[in-house]
């Protein structure tokens, strides 16, 4: 695997373990005022509960997963397969108490099932200072074409609650597939990309 790659003046590269608690921090960061995290984490100690809920995703993600890393350390991008299995038990535990008394309302959100199989594109986060510059686009074009390198004509799928993360993901090739609204929550968007059938 090639892990560095130079991509619209960004060099992102694949993250290994040593990288996961910079990039849970700058996730936590670029999550900070996100509004479906906002809705399904408590008020009480929420950047803490943000930054441990990211480390535990992104440990998932590097083990069953791809996560990739701006390499100097402003944003990162995970992606899951669907024949990812699912939280370890510990996990899940953890998972759930960080969650706290959001949990009733994470578990109550109907969002529509991914495709089978299909990529969850699961996270993605560039820190404040960084934005504009992009590094958000980099990171999803350096997913996709390491996705479709391992998995080519596989659907990525994914969700946000944010209008502007929309706007980016269809300027890389994502279309919306669904709206969803949670009761006292934000709107939800899934989308959709399907990529070429050879690399």
């Amino acid at each position: 695997m090639n892990t560095e790659r130079p991509c619209m003046n960004h060099s992102i590269r694949t993250a290994t373990s040593h990288d996961l608690p910079a990039a849970a921090r700058t996730l936590s960061v670029a999550f900070a005022d996100y509004p479906w995290t906002r809705w399904t984490i408590p008020d009480d100690d929420y950047a803490h509960r943000l930054e441990e809920l990211q480390s535990l995703y992104l440990s998932h993600a590097i083990e069953h997963g791809l996560v990739l890393v701006d390499a100097h350390g402003r944003g990162a991008v995970a992606v899951l397969p669907s024949s990812a299995p699912p939280l370890a038990d510990d996990l899940q535990r953890q998972v759930r108490e960080l969650h706290g008394d959001r949990l009733e309302a994470l578990l109550a959100a109907d969002l529509p099932a991914h495709p089978v199989p299909s990529w969850e594109l699961a996270t993605l986060g560039v820190r404040p200072e960084a934005r504009g510059a992009g590094l958000g686009s980099a990171l999803v074009d350096a997913v996709v074409a390491e996705v479709g390198r391992l998995d080519p004509g596989c659907t990525i799928a994914l969700e946000t609650s944010d209008d502007r993360n929309v706007r980016l993901y269809e300027g890389r090739g994502f279309f919306v597939t669904a709206h969803t609204s949670t009761a006292d929550g934000p709107a939800v968007h899934s989308m959709q990309r399907t990529l070429p059938a050879t690399s």
